[in-house]
């Protein structure tokens, strides 16, 4: 089987195990990485080589600039104590007990030691981010979770990069401690300087094909550009992605979001897919050159880092909370988590993405690179698996869902959003403003009122009558094509809205 043929083959599982997943509530990333070793085992699947620097531009720059462009700002100054401290201090942590255990039971060098660590340390939330979409949990467990990762990255990736410099160059010298030392300011004012340029880019390509290509070419750009500068790729990524949502206004084209929206989510989801078929790839020509007893000593190790990798950000996670819970005692502006909350962040460290992309960057003749990527490789899959599956009925055991809470939050902010409307029209005169003013006035009633309840089902039916009309007119050659598919995505959005209300009353009932 050719790449192609492969990747297509794996597509099309992909799609399929997402439906599963999504039906059992659990993570697809770790069913899409088993699903990846599978297609990776077959016989005739392609071995595929890929440059190392493509690998981090490719796989993490796109993920890393959709995560962060979504992440309130204001919610990274809430919680800036917390993220720090999960995004620094437990990935050095981490870091350092994969180094003793790699000194020790293999006998790895400190620079592959490392390495090693800066690979493994990183957590992936996209594994629990996929399962509180569908239960939510507490706001503030949720921006930790979603704001380290975006943090995490750069102090992984600037440990590896010292570590792989060190290991290659054969020392740490002056013009490396500086290099590492420019590297994280420099890479936040680039992303600031270079998201402030975008933003005065974007409106000449709005709702055109070319705006969303613009936004891809951005985030590729963004990287390569400080990787060439020498600066953090990862904090150049996520400051100029905060840097573009908290300049967009507005007035920013609505029909733009919707096809920005569906296009990331894809393309998203499709890099993980090849992600994870690539390092399945790698991970099979590793295991078909090794000897038995490489294998054993491969796995046996492997074993004892994932124990590490999952017990170091457990204790990390009880320790920061026993030491909040004293200083909130003392007076502290922290309020500390629940005790069952702090064991969900603590579990949540599942190891995705950002792990897989940079075993890739490791040269063919790194020491005991075969060794670094299996265990890398087995660390994802362990912890994706094992931890990402159980994360739901942890959420239930515990009762840390909030639906309920999430459900009123809604209920509450569509009330507002109402009133807000019927404000602006107070001073409005005539037929047109009375017609709206009663419509908005209806909306800030209790949503679940028999007349709202009654006027969304009647929205539904009308909106599947336009609809009908609609295809009458393009059957009929009354309408073009291009107006066709601007008149059906305003009719879709009206569908979707009054289909969400049905949906939630159902379930509520």
């Amino acid at each position: 089987m050719s790449f192609f043929e492969t990747l297509v083959a794996l597509l099309a599982v992909a799609v399929l195990l997402l439906q599963v997943t999504r039906r059992l509530n659990l993570p697809y990333p770790g069913i899409l990485a088993a699903a990846g070793v599978a297609v990776a085992m077959l016989p005739g699947a392609p071995t595929i080589p890929i440059d190392p620097h493509t690998a981090l531009a490719l796989f993490i720059a796109p993920v890393l600039l959709d995560s962060a462009y979504d992440f309130p700002l204001s919610a990274a100054k809430r919680m800036l104590v917390p993220i720090l401290v999960y995004s620094v201090v437990a990935v050095l942590f981490t870091t350092g007990v994969v180094v003793c255990i790699g000194v020790l039971t293999v006998g790895l060098p400190i620079a592959v030691a490392v390495t090693l660590g800066a690979i493994v340390a990183p957590p992936d939330a996209a594994a629990a981010t996929a399962v509180m979409a569908n239960l939510p949990v507490d706001r503030r467990v949720d921006t930790l979770l979603k704001g380290e990762s975006l943090f995490n990255d750069a102090t992984a990736l600037l440990l590896f990069s010292a570590a792989l410099t060190v290991q290659t160059g054969g020392g740490v010298g002056a013009p490396v401690v500086a290099q590492i030392a420019i590297a994280a300011p420099g890479g936040i004012l680039f992303g600031l300087a270079f998201g402030v340029l975008l933003s005065r880019l974007r409106p000449v390509a709005d709702n055109t094909v070319g705006g969303t290509l613009l936004q891809f070419v951005y985030a590729f750009a963004t990287w390569l550009i400080a990787e060439r500068l020498h600066l953090s790729a990862v904090l150049a990524t996520v400051s100029g992605a905060m840097t573009l949502a908290t300049l967009a206004t507005v007035n920013d084209s609505p029909r733009m979001r919707v096809h920005s929206f569906a296009v990331w989510t894809t393309i998203v989801f499709l890099l993980n897919v090849v992600a994870f078929l690539l390092m399945g790839l790698q991970a099979r020509s590793i295991l078909a050159a090794m000897s038995s007893l490489e294998f054993e000593r491969a796995l046996t190790f492997a074993t004892i880092v994932v124990v590490g990798v999952i017990t170091s950000r457990l204790a990390i996670a009880f320790v920061f909370h026993w030491i909040v819970i004293h200083y909130h005692r003392r007076g502290g502006f922290l309020a500390p988590f629940r005790h069952s909350e702090t064991l969900l962040v603590g579990w949540a460290g599942m190891r995705g993405l950002v792990t897989l992309a940079t075993a890739f960057v490791l040269p063919a003749d790194f020491p005991e690179r075969d060794l670094v990527v299996l265990t890398a490789f087995a660390v994802v899959l362990a912890t994706l698996i094992i931890q990402g599956a159980t994360l739901a009925p942890m959420i239930h055991f515990f009762r840390l869902g909030r639906q309920d809470l999430f459900r009123q939050e809604v209920d509450d902010a569509r009330r507002s959003l109402a009133e807000a409307a019927v404000v602006r029209l107070k001073n409005e005169m005539g037929p047109e403003a009375e017609q709206l003013r009663r419509v908005f006035s209806l909306s800030a009633d209790d949503p679940a009122s028999p007349s709202i309840m009654r006027r969304r089902e009647l929205s539904l039916a009308v909106t599947l009558a336009q609809r009908e009309k609609l295809e009458e007119l393009r059957d009929s050659d009354l309408i073009g094509p291009t107006q066709y598919l601007e008149l059906q995505e305003d009719l879709d959005w009206q569908q979707l809205a009054a289909e969400s209300e049905k949906r939630r009353r159902i379930t509520e009932s």
